[in-house]
């Protein structure tokens, strides 16, 4: 067999595998929004609106008609499982931090998710108490 279509057989295979592994480290996908664009995405009806922050944050103030559950807490994991998959997830937390991370989890879990990039501090519309 002639050498170089052993060599070609052997780079095609090195890109083949490096392929599917970067592949399968990928990290789960969300999209984070300014608080203008994620105000015309939570109106919508395929949308449920999800607050990650700590109890006592939610209890002082949170986006109207959304449902808490605190990123930090031991079944954060679980609780998310509760959500319908049918509909996008759109989520903040206070600043944006840890919205992140919750999204990172909720699209692992495989939602579609919206996060509020800078949290409700940069957020323009009503607030429920």
């Amino acid at each position: 067999m002639n050498i170089r279509i052993v060599l070609g057989l052997v780079v095609a295979v090195c890109v083949l595998l490096c392929l599917s592994v970067s592949a399968c480290s990928k990290k789960p996908v969300f999209v984070s929004v300014d608080a203008d664009t994620f105000a015309l995405e939570i109106v919508k009806d395929n949308v449920q609106l999800l607050d990650v922050r700590t109890a006592e944050e939610f209890a002082q103030g949170r986006i109207p008609s959304a449902i808490n559950m605190d990123v930090n807490a031991e079944n954060f994991d679980e609780m998310i499982k509760s959500l319908d998959k049918n509909k996008t997830v759109a989520l903040y937390c206070r600043s944006g931090r840890r919205s992140k991370i919750a999204a990172e989890k909720v699209a692992k879990a495989g939602y579609r998710v919206i996060e509020l990039n800078e949290g409700i501090l940069s957020w323009k519309g009503d607030i429920e108490r």
